[in-house]
Order: structure tokens, then sequence, then C-alpha cells
């Protein structure tokens, strides 16, 4: 648990002092935490953001997605159109829709750290594939799995797609994905921390062992607390919930944040409060007893 109070349901007040800080910017995970298991949002989930946009609660989607894959939640942007992906390496403008998003912020993984991140992980877990999440562009090793449900523009190995004169560097990298076909998912988590080191930032949100490998300090807590800086909003007034460990982050800095019913251990060290899993709707449990002043 973290040192500001114990773990509380949605259902009980939360005892810690930033609960009496009134919230204005509520920053959410997507996948397993606004989300349903069906990628859907429910009609409560609809209700409950649209109703914290007016009273005048910012609402940022933090996430892990691509820009390309947020058309789930586009038309739920609201009047400032933005959400953080990539685990903090974008901050994109939504309001032109699927394939029409424009990058505002990107905080790129140098080209050097991003192939010294994949040698160092080959050595340390042979076996390791990858691939390499750009702006707009993804490409992939051949022996990759086809976990994205999209067709990779270049096939290579993670040297060739990463060495100076290869012709997808001309997009920033935003992240590296790795992926493991054996190895335990938290186990595969610490081997990479402890061989990366601060070369760069590594972290996982997915079930399977795959990994996501940013720039250094990029986390969705590091790209959250500047655009946090740039509205004048302090952390102690922002709201995060999350399930998975790149989540972890972000509810350590957030004045109030909840793990997820469903959330990992580590999530639910991390936040100072809980709520019902996903698929029960926990975020809009929690936003409409803040909305009713009930938390």
């Amino acid at each position: 648990m973290r040192d500001n109070g114990p773990v509380t349901s949605a259902t009980q007040q939360p005892e810690t002092p930033a609960a009496a800080t009134p919230p204005r910017l509520i920053a959410t995970d997507l996948d397993g935490t606004l989300l349903r298991d069906d990628k859907s949002l429910s009609p409560r989930t609809v209700a409950a953001l649209a109703a914290a946009e007016e009273a005048g609660i910012e609402v940022f989607f933090v996430t892990g997605r691509p820009a390309r894959w947020m058309d789930v939640v586009s038309d739920h942007v609201h009047g400032h159109g933005l959400a953080i992906c990539g685990n903090g390496a974008a901050v994109v403008d939504l309001h032109g829709g699927p394939g029409s998003h424009r990058f505002v912020k990107v905080r790129e993984l140098p080209h050097k750290n991003a192939l010294a991140a994949v040698q160092l992980l080959r050595d340390a877990a042979p076996g390791t594939v990858y691939a390499v999440e750009q702006t707009y562009g993804f490409n992939q090793e051949p022996a990759y799995p086809k976990l994205h449900m999209e067709i990779p523009d270049t096939l290579a190995p993670a040297e060739e797609l990463l060495s100076p004169d290869s012709r997808t560097l001309a997009e920033p990298v935003l992240k590296i994905l790795a992926y493991h076909p054996e190895l335990d998912p938290d186990a595969f988590l610490t081997v990479a921390r402890l061989a990366i080191g601060d070369r760069a930032n590594v972290t996982r949100s997915s079930p399977s062992a795959l990994l996501e490998i940013s720039g250094p300090e990029v986390s969705k807590a590091s790209t959250l607390a500047l655009c946090c800086a740039e509205r004048g909003i302090s952390h102690e007034e922002v709201v995060a919930f999350g399930d998975m460990p790149n989540d972890v982050e972000m509810l350590t800095w957030a004045g109030r944040s909840y793990a997820m019913g469903n959330a990992h251990p580590d999530v639910l060290a991390a936040a100072s409060g809980s709520t019902v899993a996903n698929n029960d709707d926990g975020v809009a449990v929690v936003i409409e007893q803040l909305l009713n002043g009930r938390l």
C-alpha cells in the first residue's frame, strides 16, 4: 500500500489528505480499466465521463495504445481532444478522428538507446523477439507473433530496423515491444529492467510476456505531469485509474488513485484506493461518487 492511506473501495471515504482537494483532472487507463473486456465503453461509463467534463473536470485517456488504436474512445475526448498514448511517448489530438490524429508532443526513444536495449535484452533473455512502434509506422521481426491484429510495414531484424541507415528511422521511435514465448511475464520484466538499466524505461501491460520499452524517464506519469503543469493543475488535483504495471507510476503520482478490482498486485499496492472491476464499470462508480460529493 502507499504511505498516504489504506486501500479503500469506491464505496468508502479514502483516508487520505488528498480526498479534501477537489479534482480538476481524471486520468484513466483504457484496456482493463475504462474499457470492458470486449473493448467497449458501457453507457454508464460514457455518461460518467460526460458528467465529469460538464462539471469542469478534464478527462485524459492515458494508455499504452498507439494513436491509431484510439478510435474506440475518440468520440469521448470532449473539448480538449487530447490523449496520452504509447505509455507517455506521445500526446495526441484525436479531433480529426481515426487516421487523422495530430501529434502534439513526442517523447521518443533515442535510436542508440533502442538498439542498446535490444542487444542487452537479447543477451539476457535469449529467444526474445521485437517490434518497433513509431509515430505512424509499425515494424517487426519475422518471428514476432501476431499480437496486434495489424500488418507490419517492414519485416526485418530489430538491429536492422534500428540501424543508422534504416529508412524506418525517418520517424521517431515511440517504443520497442519485446516478446518472449516462454518466460513468466513478471520475471521477464525483472530481467529486462536489470539488463537495460537507465537506458530506457521498461514496463508491461499485457497478460503475456510482452514488454514495452520507452525512452529514459518516459512514462504515463511523467507525461501526465507535463500536461498538468501546462494547465496549472497539481498532482493533488488528479484522480487516476489503472490495472497493470505500466500504470504504477501514474497511480503513485496522482493525489488520489484507484486500482481496478481486476488489477495486478503491484497496482493494488501502488494505489491509494480501489474500485470494482472494469467489467463492472469501476471507473464510472468512482466518478459518480466524486460528482455526488461522497468521495
